[in-house]
């Protein structure tokens, strides 16, 4: 019979990252993939005919996306890096799926409906998290890209306030959540402003600070603005570029 005691492990142990990044439509999210050592992308939006980059052909059913994982298991490549562009788009094509198998029209109508369709989705999750989990396991880093909306979130220890989230469904969104290593939310430096908008009121202006619209940063721990974590004691705000992630990493 095994000890247990001598299966004990110790210390730090070094792994890919599972970052999941999100942030407004062209900030530069897929960019950050590309920059992904020896990346290749899983595509489930079109959008990176401007981008350098390995690419399999644009998944339009979940049934291409798992293909391209398995291709990615099963078949000799010297790909360091997987990239799923994005997850939003992904999460359609989990519904599309599971629309068909239960021949209705609509999410809220899978098996009847009560939210039964997001219940399920979790499942064809997990199956898209395992084969991540085997590639990671073989030395693969993974990026999840995703759009990012405000949503109303009821803080038990203050009154409800608007943050920035993964555009996801809020199931699906703690699965993908709890999973990676890194939520980092990808926005641009700006300042807001007050004046007089006439008529006894005031107006907000908001002004970029930095060149381009705006210095683009990244956040990589959460605030009452946005939902972000990670597990490497990133503490501070860093410029939107992989080498700065993994600088930042490495130095914890």
């Amino acid at each position: 019979m095994t000890n247990l005691l001598e299966t004990i492990q110790s210390g730090r142990q070094s792994k890919p990252p599972r970052v999941l990044l999100y942030g407004v439509e062209g900030i530069g999210k897929s960019t950050f993939g590309s920059e992904a050592p020896r990346a290749i992308f899983i595509q489930t939006e079109d959008g990176l005919d401007e981008i350098e980059c390995d690419r399999f052909p644009l998944a339009t059913k979940f049934d291409d996306v798992v293909a391209a994982l398995k291709t990615l298991v099963n078949e000799k490549h010297d790909y360091e890096s997987v990239v799923i562009d994005s997850l939003d788009w992904l999460e359609r094509l989990v519904w599309d799926k599971l629309c068909q198998q239960y021949a209705v029209e609509s999410i809220e109508k899978v098996d009847g409906g009560y939210a039964r369709g997001y219940m399920h989705a979790l499942s064809l999750w997990r199956e898209v998290l395992d084969l991540l989990n085997v590639l990671r396991s073989r030395g693969m880093v993974t990026v999840l890209i995703a759009h990012s909306k405000v949503e109303r979130f009821e803080d038990p220890e203050s009154s409800p306030y608007d943050r920035y989230s993964p555009r996801l469904h809020k199931h699906a969104a703690a699965l993908v959540k709890e999973w990676c290593d890194a939520v980092l939310f990808a926005t641009r430096k700006m300042r807001t402003q007050s004046e007089d908008g006439g008529f006894n009121r005031k107006r907000t202006i908001a002004h970029a600070i930095g060149k381009d619209g705006g210095e683009r940063v990244v956040r990589a721990y959460g605030s009452p603005s946005c939902v972000a974590k990670n597990r490497y004691g990133i503490a501070e705000e860093l410029p939107l570029s992989w080498a700065a992630f993994v600088a930042a990493m490495s130095a914890n």
